[in-house]
């Protein structure tokens, strides 16, 4: 029996990144990169662990693509992020051309596509993929995090 994936399956494996990161203490954002339905990069939040501002998911992910694939672009590329991306990953998204960018939740607040963030012309965006569960895991770290305080 041939399995298939499509976007619920590869934000399925995002949200296990994003519960990596929730067990590190950190914001729970995952992400995985796909082409040919072959997950090529994975990434997590990793700003605490490594005190670094720019060490969100998608920056992880893009970094592994890339290493990946050899290359700085990742065309015939998708990311799949259970978090909108912030302005910084729009645009290091941006300079990689990928294809396709589908993420969970919104954020309204700093999210690239509310804050109007040009992404490559080519890349093709689709949100709310387990919308509620990606915001579900956000909304329980930060209540744990505000009741440890």
């Amino acid at each position: 029996m041939e399995t298939i994936f499509n976007d619920t399956y590869f934000m399925k494996k995002a949200l296990l990144e994003a519960e990596t990161a929730f067990n590190k203490g950190e914001i729970p954002v995952g992400a995985v990169i796909v082409t040919d339905n072959k997950i090529i990069a994975r990434g997590h939040n990793l700003t605490e662990l490594l005190n670094d501002v720019t060490a969100h998911a998608e920056m992880q992910a893009i970094t592994a693509a890339a290493n990946f694939l050899g290359g700085k672009y990742l065309h015939n590329c998708t990311l799949y992020v259970t978090l909108e991306p912030c302005q910084m990953c729009g645009g290091a998204l941006y300079w990689s051309q990928i294809s396709n960018i589908v993420y969970g939740a919104k954020d309204a607040a700093r999210g690239c596509l509310h804050l109007q963030t040009k992404l490559h012309p080519k890349t093709k965006v689709k949100g709310g993929v387990l919308e509620a569960e990606s915001a579900a895991l956000l909304k329980r770290f930060f209540i744990e995090k505000r009741n440890l305080n």
